[in-house]
């Protein structure tokens, strides 16, 4: 087996961390059990495949394509460390020098997922049972952990507001301080092998960011928390996703003395899908790293390897033209029980019989056939003993999604390296005016001699701002309110991929939900 080794690749770009399923984590993990496993029977491997360990990307001597980075989020995660639970043991029993981000499960909050009065000072026993659960899972599965934060889109969803008892930005703001201080005070803590944590950053709009800002910057402040500062910050919301605010933030992090090397050298993306953003995020790095902290690490996540396959969506190909848009092409993919008996590989069936106009190889769909996907035949009764529609079974789905990773990784690692080599996304040019480069002007930003001079710069190009997409596709004055992001990210059952714009994380996440659930 030839690796293709990404790790290797990785180099000095900002770090996708994909943000494993835990439907596709059970099949690396319960194949280790040695009582009840292997959970699939080898004979259902394609040719080629020999171990489960190859889908692993965690694991650095096995794996097809192995990468040492990813999130895991504690709101899918069996929080009771106390038990073993093969599903979970991708996580739990990873390899040396993997990193994990752990998510704390403030969507599970919003949604209602984890009941309780999550308000400040509620003393309801099912969210202090919680908010104790996720801080010890967080301390003992993960490098950096989130803080437990209440979004602040769930102030502008009835539905939302009523799950967690939450209805006003003060009362998010309150609830998220109280959950802080509590990690504060009972966190394992660093020098005791303890995960270091990002603070939080929301806002639904640059009024409301600032002053989630000026509220919670202080949690990171060695001066005022010599020994239990948080470690770095995390952008949700409008931070997520308008670069104007990201800068302004970097720009008041760096003369609030917040970005010191050492004390905060991690700051994440949340949800962040669109391929030129990995670009925008490495000049961003590096122009801290060059001028402010010389460890600085931008990471961002997203799900849409996974929640694309379950939407029955597979990643063909990624698009780079120059001074244009830069993308990952995914589309419906092969669902035929006619298939089910096809020797055909899997790259010649899908182009031949025009399911993709063409298919960029990864080191798992290299090991396809047709019929090892399409799986059932007509006739063929499922694990519930029941025909189904599809041809696929859950294993078809978690190969596709193995290749929809490495096809997102190797994406994000090609952006990256085209750019160094001299090509850019449209978005990185400033169309009128001067056509200003956005590296150009980022790096002006920080090695500008002052604050005052650094935020002159920042908006002196307020309408360049306005014309990159943000990380949820929105641009101009869409971009401006995060609260425009909410149906993009919670409110996917009715939704569908936008063909048009093929990064697209409008995915139906209940699909995923609901393989994960017939695994149980």
């Amino acid at each position: 087996m030839t690796q293709d080794n990404l790790t290797a690749k990785q180099n000095d770009y900002a770090v996708f961390l994909p943000a494993i399923s835990g439907f596709y984590a059970t099949f690396i993990g319960k194949q280790r059990d040695p009582v009840n496993g292997p959970y699939v029977d080898p004979a259902r491997f394609p040719k080629g495949l020999t171990d489960m360990e190859q889908m692993n990307w965690l694991n650095s001597q096995r794996a097809l394509f192995p990468y040492r980075w990813s999130l895991y989020s504690g709101g899918h995660a069996n929080l009771d460390l106390n038990k073993q639970d093969w599903s979970e043991d991708m996580v739990r029993n990873r390899e040396p020098g993997t990193f994990i981000l752990g998510d704390s499960g403030g969507f599970q909050i919003a949604k209602g997922l984890w009941e309780g009065d999550w308000r400040a000072n509620s003393g309801c026993p099912k969210a202090q049972k919680k908010r104790a659960d996720v801080l010890n899972w967080l301390d003992n599965m993960a490098d950096y952990g989130m803080i437990l934060d209440i979004p602040t889109w769930v102030i502008h969803d009835k539905k939302a507001s009523r799950a967690c008892q939450i209805s006003t930005l003060t009362e998010a703001v309150a609830a998220t301080k109280f959950n802080n201080e509590y990690f504060m005070k009972h966190r394992r803590g660093r020098e005791n092998g303890g995960a270091r944590f990002l603070n939080v950053l929301q806002g639904d709009n640059h009024t409301s960011a600032e002053q989630w800002y000026q509220t919670m910057k202080d949690y990171c402040d060695p001066t005022k928390y010599p020994n239990t500062h948080f470690d770095g910050w995390s952008m949700g919301g409008q931070n997520m996703c308008d670069v104007h605010l990201v800068l302004r933030r970097l720009v008041a992090l760096r003369y609030d003395n917040l970005l010191q090397q050492g004390l905060h050298d991690w700051m994440h993306f949340l949800g962040t899908s669109k391929l030129e953003w990995a670009v925008l995020l490495t000049v961003i790095q590096r122009a801290v790293r060059r001028h402010v902290n010389p460890n600085f690490t931008i990471s961002f996540d997203c799900a849409s390897p996974f929640l694309a396959t379950a939407n029955g969506q597979v990643y063909f190909e990624n698009v780079f033209e120059h001074d244009s848009k830069w993308s990952y092409r995914m589309a419906p993919s092969a669902d035929d029980k006619k298939y089910a008996t096809d020797t055909r590989r899997w790259s010649t069936g899908v182009v031949a019989d025009g399911i993709y106009p063409r298919w960029q190889e990864s080191p798992i769909s290299d090991m396809l056939t047709m019929k090892d996907i399409c799986i059932y035949r007509p006739g063929d009764l499922n694990k519930v003993g029941k025909e189904g529609r599809t041809s696929w079974d859950s294993f078809s789905y978690a190969l596709l999604m193995g290749h929809n990773v490495w096809m997102h990784l190797t994406a994000v690692q090609e952006a990256n390296r085209r750019f160094d080599a001299g090509e850019y996304p449209a978005m990185m040019r400033r169309q009128g005016g001067d056509y200003a480069r956005f590296e150009d002007i980022v790096e002006a930003i920080f090695a500008a001699p002052d604050r005052h001079t650094a935020d002159s710069i920042i908006e002196h190009y307020s309408n360049y701002w306005m014309e990159i997409v943000g990380t949820r596709g929105f641009k101009g004055k869409k971009a401006m309110n995060a609260r425009t992001q909410f149906n993009a990210l919670f409110d996917l059952e009715h939704t569908d991929v936008d063909l048009n714009d093929q990064d697209s994380v409008q995915l139906d996440s209940s699909a995923l939900d609901q393989l994960r659930q017939e695994q149980q």
